[in-house]
């Protein structure tokens, strides 16, 4: 199945790309898409304990199991004050 991933923020930059598309086994999880995209993009993989990571617009944890047309969004922590 084929994965769309978005960068956002300052990963735009790390990554030289605003989105990505990742092929992924059947039954594969947000944690087997993320070891492809930080084997693509080794920049981004030393920021992966602070990266916010959604499929569609919820949250989700690296066990969740990916579906076809699921989009991906990775992003930095928000600040604010």
């Amino acid at each position: 199945m084929t994965i769309a991933v978005q960068l956002w923020s300052y990963f735009r930059d790390l990554a030289g790309t605003s989105g990505l598309e990742v092929e992924l086994a059947a039954g594969a999880t947000l944690g087997d898409l993320l070891t492809s995209v930080y084997a693509r993009h080794p920049r981004l993989a030393g920021l992966r304990n602070s990266t916010l990571i959604a499929v569609g617009v919820d949250y989700q944890r690296p066990d969740y199991v990916l579906q076809p047309g699921d989009e991906v969004s990775l992003f930095p922590p928000v600040q604010g004050g």
